[in-house]
């Protein structure tokens, strides 16, 4: 890793960020009121168009200095000025270049490159994930989870690892999925299905419910034991030659299964597998094969919309809160599609939540790299939620889901959670709406 450029330019000739890119920005503050750094500090350097006037010194030849490193670092990444951008300023491409440089030329603090060693050494690696499942378990059961909670020390002593200790869901036993399920009834498609890092480890029930939901509308499903991580969390925090390699290994597990679609029922993941195409277009070995299979990914929203329903659904008598994922509704543009989807459930009530364009903090590890300031967001997500008066909060990002309930157990708020995948299950299955209440 090169050190800080003493009196260079702040980037280098490796993608930095694009001047004609920079130049879409106007800076007319459309962004501000959906930016959630923004509207936790008021900071213009903290806003979207703030962090593009920085990089515009940077591409200008300024230097990359710690100030300038911890704004670009600050934001979430949750893509919200995007939407909100009326000149089209593609702030993702930006802030993904930008973050790329900081990798590779700024030298962080030994705290801060011992957390993120951790993180990467940990988080993009299922097999390593699960491992922590009988400890986390035995931690949850055996009431010294309680006993942490009411001695209140772990916030005061260590942060992240009480934002990690909070976020941490219950866990249940699920048998891991089978290499192939056939479709049920005619079939329709043959999908190739990511299950995940965090997905795997710690929701196994929401990919056993995707695959069931799949089957039961006409597809058959390819599950590779052999896949990894889709490098989201990579990319989205700079370290792309790591992200790349993850993609290209993805791509070689999946590429002779003769797939028509690549489901993905994680939002963060799926906006990164989208855009494949980009991350490897300079490979000469993978461009096209990268482009083949972006070609094929789909969130599961999106699938099941595009193949329209042939599975019976059964009633769901329910209230429930649906939470556009900044990934999903954001960098995919999927809004319409999951509420659809739920809308067509007979007995579902579906309710809006205030502020939907707010993220709710999570922000693959940013809640983990900031605990204060995602706290702060999480809050503000659940006392939203909350206010619906719904008895379910349905969204379609591990990350999410885990972020609002430790904030709604934080207000002492009680309202169950679920993935759409699980809905939709409960309702084909006619399990009947107490069974997502438990």
């Amino acid at each position: 890793m090169l050190g800080p450029v003493s009196g260079g330019p702040a980037f280098d000739d490796d993608h930095p960020p694009a001047k004609d890119l920079i130049a879409d920005c106007v800076h007319c503050g459309f962004c501000l009121p959906t930016c959630p750094t923004y509207v936790l500090w008021g900071a213009e350097a903290d806003s979207p168009r703030g962090r593009i006037y920085l990089m515009n010194q940077g591409v200008s030849g300024e230097p990359l200095s710690d100030s300038m490193v911890e704004h670009f670092d600050a934001c979430l990444g949750c893509m919200s000025c995007v939407t909100a951008c009326p000149s089209g300023v593609k702030y993702d491409r930006l802030i993904e270049d930008t973050r790329a440089q900081v990798e590779r030329r700024h030298t962080r603090t030994p705290r801060e490159r011992a957390l993120r060693t951790a993180v990467f050494a940990l988080f993009p690696y299922p097999r390593r994930l699960r491992l922590l499942r009988g400890p986390l378990r035995a931690y949850q059961s055996s009431g010294l989870q309680k006993l942490v909670a009411r001695s209140g020390l772990l916030p005061r002593l260590a942060p992240t690892l009480a934002t990690l200790e909070s976020l941490a869901p219950k866990l249940r036993g699920v048998p891991k999925p089978p290499r192939r399920v056939a479709a049920r009834g005619r079939r329709r498609a043959v999908v190739g299905m990511l299950t995940g890092c965090v997905q795997s480890a710690f929701f196994p029930d929401v990919n056993s419910a995707t695959v069931r939901v799949l089957a039961a509308e006409g597809c058959d499903v390819l599950i590779p034991p052999s896949q990894g991580c889709c490098g989201a969390l990579s990319v989205h925090n700079g370290r792309r030659d790591e992200a790349q390699r993850f993609a290209r290994k993805l791509i070689d597990t999946f590429e002779s299964t003769g797939m028509d679609y690549f489901v993905v029922n994680a939002a963060g993941c799926g906006s990164s597998l989208k855009e494949y195409d980009t991350l490897l277009a300079d490979d000469p070995a993978y461009a096209a094969k990268a482009a083949a299979f972006t070609a094929k990914v789909r969130d599961l929203a999106e699938l099941l919309h595009e193949l329209g329903p042939v599975a019976p659904r059964h009633p769901l008598e329910l209230t429930v809160a649906y939470h556009d994922a900044c990934h999903l509704g954001h960098a995919q543009g999927i809004r319409t599609q999951p509420r659809s989807l739920l809308s067509e459930i007979p007995g579902l009530k579906l309710h809006e939540i205030a502020e939907p364009e707010i993220c709710c903090g999570s922000a693959g590890i940013w809640n983990v790299l900031n605990p204060a300031p995602a706290a702060s967001l999480g809050d503000m997500k659940a006392r939203n939620v909350l206010a619906t008066g719904a008895s379910l909060l349905v969204t379609a990002n591990p990350g999410c889901l885990m972020q609002i309930a430790a904030a709604a157990q934080r207000q002492g708020g009680r309202i169950a959670l679920a993935h759409t995948a699980q809905v939709l299950d409960a309702s084909i299955r006619n399990l009947g709406g107490d069974a997502l209440l438990h």
